[in-house]
């Protein structure tokens, strides 16, 4: 029997009273591919940070379990500690660090040239600095190339396929299957559908709230059809900056 490795229990989360997580419940089995899938403004990096336990994003009810044990009030380092791990939207630029210092700084097992490898880049970026000169694509697999050389047990990867270009499309689907082969859990968080599909499983997320979760070609259509042009885009993102 497959076990579970994330539980999500009746969760809100609210910004100056306006809810912006309302109820939120699921289930993510151990090696499985979870993908949320739902249009901008709809609460899904909001979720991503609430479940890292970064700063500020303290939830107002509810509960949250790693491995049937609960983590709401443990602090981002103990949680990075139990193996999760978030891969940013928008990976961050660093002034005078070069790739290779960056991939350095956490305890990996692999070495930065191992590292790039696994993401399809060669050694040559490995003297390039990491700022604003290293295109989207090429920032992201090297984000992602950091998370994989720890080897998490539980990854949230915040649209991972943001900012990035075609050519690196099948790159980044790839690396989403590494964490997999490796033996981790993945919660992709993504608004393009054809990037949920590599997922086992796909819920929906719309104004806060899982409305509707399944195989990933069923939740997939239904998103195309019903969500995009849906009367709900943006009210969540509204609500934050009233």
């Amino acid at each position: 029997m497959d076990r579970e490795i994330l539980k999500i229990k009746n969760l809100y989360y609210k910004v100056r009273e306006k809810e912006i997580l309302r109820g939120i419940n699921l289930l993510i089995k151990e090696g499985e591919i979870h993908a949320i899938i739902g249009v901008n403004g709809t609460g899904k990096t909001t979720l991503a940070n609430v479940l890292m336990g970064l700063r500020g994003y303290n939830i107002s009810k509810g509960e949250i379990f790693f491995k049937s044990k609960p983590i709401n009030k443990i602090s981002i380092t103990k949680r990075a500690r139990l193996g999760i791990t978030l891969a940013w939207q928008i990976p961050a630029n660093f002034e005078g660090i070069s790739v290779r210092e960056y991939l350095s700084f956490k305890q990996n097992s692999l070495t930065p040239e191992e590292s790039l490898n696994l993401v399809g880049l060669n050694q040559f970026y490995l003297d390039r600095m990491l700022d604003e000169n290293l295109s989207g694509g090429e920032r992201k697999r090297i984000e992602l190339a950091s998370v994989l050389s720890i080897k998490p047990k539980f990854v949230i990867l915040d649209e991972p396929d943001s900012g990035v270009d075609m050519p690196s499309m099948n790159t980044i689907k790839k690396i989403i299957k590494d964490f997999k082969k490796q033996g981790a859990s993945v919660l992709l968080i993504t608004h393009n559908e054809e990037i949920a599909k590599i997922a086992d499983r796909v819920s929906v997320l719309c104004k806060g709230q899982i409305v509707k979760s399944g195989e990933p070609k069923t939740i997939t259509l239904f998103f195309k059809k019903h969500c995009k042009k849906c009367d709900h885009v943006g009210e969540i993102k509204e609500e934050i900056l009233r």
